[in-house]
């Protein structure tokens, strides 16, 4: 017996956990399950994945309009940075862990020279690309996302939140409709299909 959908309460909400590669197809589902323009808060504890992964989900938070609010409650690193970095608000809590460094790239398969040069040359042309993109984002000089990337930095949530690119919020609950003197109703995102 089918259960009565109940009617989503405030802006849906979901969760970044684990690698991007491993997630992107409900990942992009529950994006396309918030209206153009309409409002979400996702969740972060990601190490990354495909830097592919992490436009796709960008390019949807972007072109759709999409008002998110992204919280890391964990890890934010590597390719999880981007979508993260599209989120109109980011919050991060003390204990937050972003890393910052350069793309890496990998081929499970048996490739020849030619090829393999041809991933190199692409690859350093992406890495440039999506390093300003990251900068423009965050809405800072290139040179200070830069100066994490390489060698490569772990920055925690105060850290992010003293050069502006963060709230630093604690552990407290978050203010819910709930707390507002509305009755609670599951929230949860609703799939297109």
């Amino acid at each position: 017996m089918d259960m009565p959908e109940e009617e989503q309460v405030g802006p849906a909400e979901f969760a970044i956990v684990g690698d991007l590669s491993d997630n992107e197809s409900d990942l992009t589902a529950r994006l396309l399950g918030v209206e153009p323009g309409g409002e979400c808060t996702i969740f972060f504890d990601s190490p990354g994945g495909s830097p592919y992964s992490a436009m796709s989900l960008m390019s949807i938070i972007r072109l759709r309009g999409l008002n998110v609010t992204g919280i890391v409650t964990g890890e934010c690193s590597s390719a999880a940075l981007w979508p993260f970095a599209a989120c109109q608000r980011r919050l991060v809590t003390p204990y937050s862990v972003l890393l910052f460094h350069s793309m890496r790239w990998q081929s499970e398969e048996h490739v020849g020279l030619a090829e393999a040069s041809e991933w190199a040359r692409h690859f350093g042309h992406l890495e440039q690309d999506m390093d300003r993109l990251l900068a423009d984002m965050f809405r800072v000089k290139f040179e200070e996302i830069s100066a994490w990337i390489n060698p490569g930095r772990y920055i925690g949530g105060r850290e992010m939140a003293k050069a502006g690119l963060a709230e630093l919020i604690d552990l407290s609950p978050i203010a819910t409709a709930e707390s507002n003197g509305v009755p609670k109703k599951r929230r949860s995102a609703k799939l297109r299909k």
